[in-house]
């Protein structure tokens, strides 16, 4: 029971939402923190730049995983079946025809590894990783590499145009105001 109590807990602190008796200011380091009832561990509460790198992070694991799915059934139509899940990851790691999608799996690797510094990121950090991601999902019909494989995406499969305009939602909240 305590368990699912604190999952509670847990969601509560990714949406922000932490009741007031279980916050306080972290001794020494600025900043609001949460300890979960019966719960010895203090934990730092997600600031706006943290969260607006997770919104990120999030939103560009999304499109992957659409661009993916597209590019797997182009792949079965115009190559071969794909038969097995080690059949599908060696052609995702090792194929010319999925190696386009290598420059936005990186790009996931760096917003990870920067939210994984002992330093938290700062407000500029964040705001020039969205301005590279944004620079790299943008679609080009005279571009080459990522641009030019991602507008051709776009123009073959509907959930790729779908999955762009999520994006494009995604970098409109993270530079709204926020409430509160």
């Amino acid at each position: 029971m305590q368990e699912a109590s604190w999952k509670g807990y847990r969601t509560s602190v990714l949406n922000h939402s932490v009741p007031a008796e279980f916050q306080f200011v972290c001794p020494g380091q600025g900043g609001a923190c949460f300890r979960p009832p019966n719960q010895g561990t203090i934990y730092r509460m997600p600031d706006r730049t943290t969260q607006r790198l997770k919104d990120l992070r999030n939103g560009l694991l999304s499109l992957h995983k659409a661009l993916l799915d597209s590019e797997r059934a182009a792949y079965e139509r115009d190559v071969e079946r794909i038969t097995s899940k080690g059949q599908y990851l060696n052609l995702v790691l090792n194929d010319p025809w999925f190696h386009w999608l290598h420059d936005l799996s990186q790009f996931i690797v760096l917003v990870d590894e920067t939210l994984d510094f002992k330093e938290p990121a700062t407000a500029e950090d964040a705001d020039r990783l969205i301005a590279r991601a944004r620079e790299l999902v943008s679609p080009s019909e005279q571009g080459a590499g990522f641009a030019r494989h991602y507008f051709e995406a776009m123009q073959r499969d509907p959930s790729a145009v779908l999955a762009h305009r999520d994006m494009m939602h995604v970098f409109a909240s993270l530079f709204a105001p926020q409430s509160g």
